[in-house]
Formats: structure tokens, C-alpha cells, sequence
């Protein structure tokens, strides 16, 4: 069912499932504290997407199809960062250096046949970084959201937003989380709560221009 009929605007936020050997996966569990909370006049949707190449896409296509969202962030875990990493650019390649959770390891191949070398985030991450740093959370804006599943969902969503027309007015990104000993749990829906007001009270970022990257 569509909810772009609804009062309130919708905000979609995914996180990924466990994989690795974890139990849990701390941008899902951020993720899910946020579901059906009001931020600055939207409904956040929350919802786990599988840590599998392809499938991970076909699902995001599908959240984006219902909820026709005006805001996505995408989650994932980065194991060993100490912040919150805000993700700059999205790169058009599937590098794994381990198998997903349906065991496939693609190397060097495309996200997108033929679809431009990467994107940049569309949310005003300067905003957001400041707006977390502001408030004493570590956070960082980062150069690389990496080559395995986070990525590939980055990449992903950008190209969806950049070239379907039902999604020309939406605006998305992608933010690596700590581990949950480096950050806990209430700071990290916290932080997510705050960047998510801060990007739909931001319209833009002056200092540097989004889009793609040819």
C-alpha cells in the first residue's frame, strides 16, 4: 500500500540484518527505535534489508514503490570506525572481500551496468555533521562507504533517485554506525533522530554540488 496519500510526509530509514558472525546488527536496531516516530512533519518507516547483493536492491525498490518517501537514509555497520560516518560518495563497483549472506563474493563487477561511476549523498552532510558534533556525538564525514553490501545499496539508491521520475524530489544518503561498545544505543537512535531533523530542515549544502560522477 502507497503512503504518499497520508498527512504526514514519510521518511524511509533501512538498516541491514546481521551478518559476519554477529547476532545483531546496530543499524538495524537504530533503525527500528525510530519506526512511526514524527520528525519535523514526516513519518519515519523503518525497515531491515537483507546483507545480500542484488536482493538488497530489489527490496529497497520495493520500499521505495510503497512508501514514496520525499527523505531515505540508508544504515549499515562499520565495524572497527568510532563514529558516525557520514557517507559522501557512492562508487559504481562490487568488491567483496567476503562472501554475503547468501554466499556471493562478486568481484570488480558493477552496480549498475553502464550507470555512471558514483554519486554523491544528496543530504546536506556538512549540516548534519555539525548539527552532531554540536550536540558531543563523534562523527565524521567519510570519502568511502567501502565495496561490499553498504555500498551497493548506496549506489543503489542514488541511481533509483537520479533516474526514476516518481523520485525526482527525493532526496538520500547513507551513514556507517559503530559498534554498539563505541556508541550505545540511546546516543545512536539520538544521533540518527538528529540528523534526520537536520536533513529535512536543510534544503541545501553550499560546499560541494551533488549528483553524479561521470
Amino acid at each position: 500500500m502507497r503512503t504518499q496519500g497520508l498527512s504526514a510526509p514519510t521518511v524511509l530509514l533501512t538498516g541491514f540484518e546481521a551478518f559476519g558472525g554477529y547476532s545483531v546488527n546496530a543499524s538495524w536496531l537504530a533503525a527500528q527505535a525510530l519506526h512511526g516516530r514524527q520528525i519535523a512533519g514526516h513519518r519515519v518507516v523503518a525497515a531491515r534489508l537483507p546483507t545480500v547483493f542484488d536482493l538488497s536492491l530489489r527490496e529497497l525498490q520495493g520500499l521505495l514503490d510503497a512508501h514514496a518517501p520525499s527523505l531515505v537514509l540508508c544504515l549499515g555497520l562499520a565495524s572497527g570506525r568510532k563514529a558516525l560516518s557520514l557517507e559522501r560518495v557512492a562508487i559504481n563497483i562490487n568488491d567483496a572481500s567476503l562472501a554475503d549472506n547468501h554466499g556471493a563474493q562478486p568481484v570488480d563487477t558493477p552496480v549498475v551496468s553502464e550507470g555512471p561511476t558514483a554519486y554523491f549523498s544528496t543530504l546536506p552532510l556538512k549540516a548534519m555533521l555539525q548539527a552532531l558534533r554540536r550536540h558531543g556525538l563523534p562523527a565524521e564525514l567519510s570519502q568511502t562507504a567501502g565495496t561490499f553490501v553498504c555500498n551497493h545499496v548506496f549506489y543503489g539508491l542514488m541511481h533509483a533517485l537520479a533516474t526514476q521520475a516518481a523520485l525526482k524530489n527525493t532526496r538520500g544518503g547513507f551513514v556507517h554506525v559503530p559498534d554498539l561498545p563505541v556508541l550505545a544505543l540511546p546516543d545512536l537512535v539520538g544521533g540518527l533522530h538528529l540528523m534526520l531533523e537536520t536533513a529535512l530542515t536543510t534544503q541545501t549544502d553550499a560546499r560541494f554540488a551533488a549528483g553524479a560522477v561521470h
